[in-house]
């Protein structure tokens, strides 16, 4: 069995009505357009009253303004856009991470700094310095009897200011670190004289 004749301009191209390309000689317009009327020619669904084009397809409610996702915090959602957690803005932060690393190098002077220059302006950073400053002002004292004590020993007790510096570091630090993880953090062995 062979194959019947194909007209002349068939060039060989199976004639698929769900294809793109339809011989100029299959009732299908110049250049193998589409016909514009036939029976069985059209797609199921193609250009039907309902059907939407592909890409324009738009979840209810997603990407809409003032639309928030179940779960989801937007950043800053406690400030300004883009705020650090539990911060209104990244100033905020800041001055509380000077307060505590701060005291680490100058002792109170850095939590007394971030006080006065944001403290009545945020009760974040006042917080924040409060503790440093409470933190700092009970240790250095303690650092000053150690140095007494030492002084008084004969060098005896030479390593007492050094295990004094080793407290005032590690809770400096710790201190620190949750400050950038936006909590505050309650020194311990502190005596709070200002409030």
């Amino acid at each position: 069995m062979s194959e019947p004749p194909r007209p002349p301009g068939d060039y060989g191209m199976p004639q698929d009505p769900n294809s793109g390309y339809l011989p100029p000689s299959s009732g299908g317009g110049a250049y193998g357009t589409p016909p514009t009327s036939g029976a069985g020619y059209e797609q199921p669904g193609y250009q039907q009253p309902g059907y939407q084009q592909p890409g324009g397809y738009q979840q209810p409610g997603y990407q809409q303004p003032g639309y928030q996702q179940p779960g989801y915090q937007q950043p800053g959602a406690y400030g300004q856009p883009g705020a650090p957690a539990g911060y209104a803005n990244s100033d905020e932060k800041t001055w509380a991470l000077i307060a505590h690393f701060g005291g680490i190098i100058v002792g109170f002077i850095a939590p007394l700094v971030a006080l006065l220059a944001k403290g009545n302006e945020s009760p974040t950073v006042k917080a924040h310095a409060n503790e440093a400053l409470n933190f700092q002002i009970t240790w250095g004292i303690a650092m000053i009897v150690a140095v007494i004590v030492s002084i008084c020993s004969f060098g005896i007790l030479f390593f007492l200011p050094f295990l004094v510096w080793i407290v005032i570091i590690v809770f400096g630090i710790l201190g620190g670190m949750k400050a950038n993880n936006g909590e505050l953090y309650h020194y311990p062995m502190t005596i709070r004289l200002i409030k």
